[in-house]
């Protein structure tokens, strides 16, 4: 009897069964503790809700769990320093590699907290409406690019780059941080704006034509009110600290704490400039496959930041792929390998990428959904076939520099298009493996990650894996 087309198991069915013992469910882990959300006790993060990421009771548990005792410590995607910090506590040297200015912002803020002096602080922060009401013109201000023109009223913008102003004056550079970082974390507030996925939703009262039905965000703070509020919250938590770090399970906290080390950049050019065998483990959390823009939704942090119009552009084009508008990093890439001479690794990695039967299924499935123009986006295939070459990049570059016998714990989530589901997680396992680790174990969420209302509608309800990988050094 002939077998038909429909019985023969797919490339990545056969990447699944082949996969399949290391699955394994994560009972003792669950979507709080693999986002942001289990952070939320944490002075900084009640401070500024910084969303992309995962808690710091993760990166701890696998560090007590599976290394002996403290060494060196990495996470390449750095976000707000969750792995950093969480690895300092227990005594950790922690590095961080981190592209959005953003994220390095609350970084140094995190720095700027060790030893402050919080009775000068509060005496900066009491002076502040008099020294604000001496400023006639202001030096320093925000330079607004297209996606945030008019995100906030005339008076609003007027006393934030007063704010600004007398910031740029203050001789204490800890407590100039902190003045900013209290400005950077009530933008969102005071604005016409909210995060809304993967962009900025605008509300009716703004300058803005908006189509559609009228968005209303509810109440918009004044700057006086957002900012004496947040300045408050801020000293009540430094005040109420008895240690000079605010982010310490006290049970856990080493003796010795050593200074993160925080590497501003894209850590495809980043992690090739690093030492060999260098790091014992490797926390991280690469932005998904999903489509979402950071430097929209962060739009107006970095115009506060002093990002301009091609600052952002270039961002967007120098971040991970996982976003429509990006462009391949093909030779990009070829030129950070033959400027360090180390052509030969280029190479190996374009293999090991066209090696992947999976990968190479996806990459004609999703081409071949586009010629019947059953994706949303025409540059969705492009996408994910430069997402996972550029994941395939790091990949090599975190097992060349994990020592021996080290691991690596990375958070990703599986993505669908066009009613195709991507198997994020055994995919960059392969890749994993054939570049120098062992795949220990992929620990599944019991609950997985559903599809949106658009999908449900054509394909049905159902979920995609939500997942950590743990992988260790050969």
């Amino acid at each position: 009897m002939t077998q038909t087309a429909e019985l023969i198991p797919t490339e990545r069915q056969l990447l699944y069964s082949r996969l399949a013992d290391r699955l394994e469910t994560g009972y003792h882990l669950n979507r709080k503790v693999v986002s942001f959300q289990a952070n939320k006790g944490e002075p900084i993060y009640r401070w500024f809700k910084y969303k992309e990421g995962f808690s710091s009771t993760l990166v701890k548990y696998f560090l007590t769990e599976y290394a002996k005792k403290p060494g060196k410590l990495l996470d390449p995607f750095a976000g707000a320093g969750t792995t950093l910090f969480a690895g300092q506590e227990l005594g950790w040297k922690s590095y961080g590699v981190e592209i959005l200015p953003v994220g390095v912002f609350v970084m140094e803020t995190r720095e700027a907290l060790n030893d402050i002096n919080i009775e000068a602080l509060r005496s900066t922060v009491k002076n502040l409406w008099a020294e604000l009401a001496k400023i006639e013109n202001y030096e320093t201000y925000i330079n607004h690019i297209t996606i945030t023109k008019d995100a906030f009223s005339d008076e609003t913008e007027i006393l934030l780059n007063k704010f600004l102003t007398y910031c740029s004056k203050i001789k204490d550079k800890k407590i100039q941080t902190i003045f900013r970082f209290a400005a950077f974390s009530i933008l969102e507030e005071i604005s016409f704006t909210r995060k809304d996925g993967q962009y900025l939703r605008w509300d009716y009262r703004s300058k803005r034509n908006l189509p559609g039905k009228p968005f209303d965000i509810g109440k918009i703070y004044s700057f006086e009110e957002a900012i004496t509020r947040k300045f408050s919250q801020i000293i009540s938590d430094l005040s109420g600290s008895t240690t000079n770090s605010l982010f310490a399970d006290f049970e856990d906290k080493a003796s010795v704490q050593h200074s993160v080390k925080i590497i501003s950049g894209s850590c495809l050019e980043e992690l090739p400039k690093l030492d060999d065998d260098f790091f014992d483990f490797i926390v991280t959390s690469p932005p998904y496959c999903n489509r979402y823009d950071y430097t929209r939704t962060y739009a107006l942090e970095l115009v506060f930041l002093g990002n301009d119009n091609d600052q952002v552009r270039n961002l967007r084009q120098a971040m991970l792929s996982c976003t429509v508008e990006n462009k391949e990093k093909v030779d990009y890439l070829q030129n950070i390998y033959t400027s360090i001479s180390r052509q030969k690794d280029f190479d190996r990695v374009i293999e090991v990428y066209k090696s992947s039967n999976a990968m190479m299924e996806v990459n004609s499935v999703l081409d071949e959904l586009n010629k019947l123009e059953k994706l949303n986006n025409n540059n969705i295939a492009r996408m994910v076939r430069n997402y996972f070459l550029e994941m395939c990049f790091v990949t090599f570059e975190m097992a060349r520099i994990t020592k021996r016998g080290g691991y690596c714990v990375m958070v990703n989530d599986n993505v669908r298009y066009g009613g195709e589901e991507i198997p994020v997680d055994l995919i960059l396992s392969e890749f994993a493996e054939n570049l120098g680790f062992n795949i220990n174990k992929i620990f599944v969420l019991p609950r997985g990650k559903g599809n949106s209302s658009q999908q449900m509608g054509l394909h049905g309800r159902t979920e995609v894996r939500k997942c950590v990988y743990l992988w260790q050094k050969k």
